[in-house]
């Protein structure tokens, strides 16, 4: 808090509490003027931001009152003047006092109004760090991008000093550099030897070809929660806890999913293109699959049918354990319209055979069958995994589009008996 006297111009009334007397005060008519600074440059980090005189004094308040002091002469221009009876002043104060009567302002900060602006000046000082990016060249993990430190404002901090500079600044120019700490990555290049990341494990693809764009834009929204993720050695990884929640609070669009029977639009529709990739990607690492369910219908993105992997927050969930000797650092990659997942890590000489997928069943109806196996042997030729994935797809027309026919009542002309069979299951009249 600082206070300075203002000297001359305009002519107030003011009641002296102390003295008991109504005497004048006079007060400049830009009241700011040499109380505040006429600009403030703030450095926080690489950004930097100046403060005109128009925005300053939305941050400070001015007390005035009329006191008196033997040490300054008045600032009444006419001591004689009295805006009552005059009576009433000479019996109040005498002319010695009158000419000892001046006028005070305090400056105050409005602590409120600082503590927004500073939270708005971090949105832009903050700078995301960056991790680090692996490739392969050669058979081996590289580094194709180091990591990047970012940025935070220390707002706390921030905000005393800035209501500090106010305080005691008068006219011209301040600058005041603002605290920040380091936002430091969570992938370095260092934790390529650190986690035994010596080569690429295994990788996986799927094509999201003919997509509609909210399909298009959930599937790299969800990409955002599977980018450098380390699975340690043992780990099981779980694909709904990574996910977390799905809705448009957390930046998801409305699409096409399989639900309550039908094929309707739901927030994050698209999301099994990244769990059918990262589950295809786990099978190609020799990693041992824990849960995983096919899609209720072949679905065109997922060719060859088979390997796909549906998810719903809970259940069902996708989740593999790594059963390798290192930690797995999982990346992804859009390349046209195809996504891939690779894992890096340490094979320590596993051999990873996959047999199919192979159509067992395809009927009219387009239901179908399918299975392939994965077999994952060690160096010396001894089975890790030997395990087959089997895929029961029933017909997409049990499952009807926005749009599409009503519920059937009767058999439709060309289904068969089966067919017939399982549309009542799903749809009991």
């Amino acid at each position: 808090m600082k206070t300075f006297v203002i000297r001359r111009t305009l002519v107030l009334a003011s009641k002296i509490f102390g003295l008991g007397v109504l005497s004048v005060a006079v007060f400049s008519p830009s009241i700011t003027y040499g109380i505040t600074p006429d600009s403030i440059i703030l450095q926080a980090g690489d950004y930097k931001e100046t403060i005109y005189s128009d925005n300053i004094p939305s941050f400070i308040r001015l007390d005035t009152r009329t006191v008196y002091s033997t040490t300054l002469r008045s600032e009444i221009e006419n001591t004689a003047f009295c805006p009552t009876q005059k009576i009433f002043c000479a019996f109040s104060l005498s002319r010695f006092l009158n000419q000892h009567i001046h006028t005070t302002a305090t400056k105050k900060i409005d602590d409120p109004a600082l503590e927004t602006f500073i939270k708005e000046f971090a949105d832009k000082v903050v700078q995301d760090p960056v991790d680090a990016k692996f490739s392969v060249l050669d058979g081996r993990v590289i580094i194709a991008e180091p990591e990047k430190p970012g940025a935070r404002l220390k707002e706390k901090e921030s905000v005393t000093l800035l209501k500090r500079a106010l305080e005691n600044s008068e006219a011209g120019t301040v600058k005041i550099s603002l605290p920040t700490e380091i936002a430091q990555p969570k992938l370095v290049a260092s934790d390529r030897e650190r986690l035994g990341l010596k080569e690429l494990v295994g990788e996986g693809h799927t094509n999201f070809q003919g997509s509609p764009k909210n399909r298009i834009y959930n599937i790299k929204r969800a990409l955002e929660q599977f980018q450098n993720i380390i699975i340690n050695a043992g780990q099981e990884f779980s694909f709904v806890n990574y996910l977390g929640e799905v809705d448009g609070e957390h930046g998801y669009l409305p699409e096409l999913v399989i639900k309550n029977n039908r094929t309707e639009p739901e927030f994050g529709g698209g999301i099994c293109q990244v769990s059918s990739t990262i589950f295809r990607a786990a099978i190609y690492s020799g990693l041992k699959i824990t849960q995983r369910r096919n899609h209720a219908y072949p679905v065109r993105y997922y060719r060859p049918y088979g390997m796909d992997a549906t998810v719903y927050i809970p259940k069902p969930d996708l989740a593999f354990i790594n059963n390798t000797p290192g930690a797995i650092l999982v990346q992804s990659t859009i390349e046209g319209t195809e996504l891939i997942f690779r894992f890096y890590g340490t094979k320590n000489g596993r051999i990873v055979t996959i047999d199919g997928p192979h159509i067992l069943q395809s009927n009219p109806d387009g239901s179908m069958k399918t299975v392939f196996s994965q077999l994952v042997t060690d160096a010396a030729g001894t089975n890790l995994i030997n395990d087959s994935f089997w895929s029961n797809y029933k017909s997409p027309s049990l499952f009807p589009h926005p749009g599409e026919e009503p519920i059937y009542t009767t058999k439709p002309k060309g289904w068969s008996e089966r067919q017939w069979s399982e549309y009542q299951k799903i749809h009991p009249r």
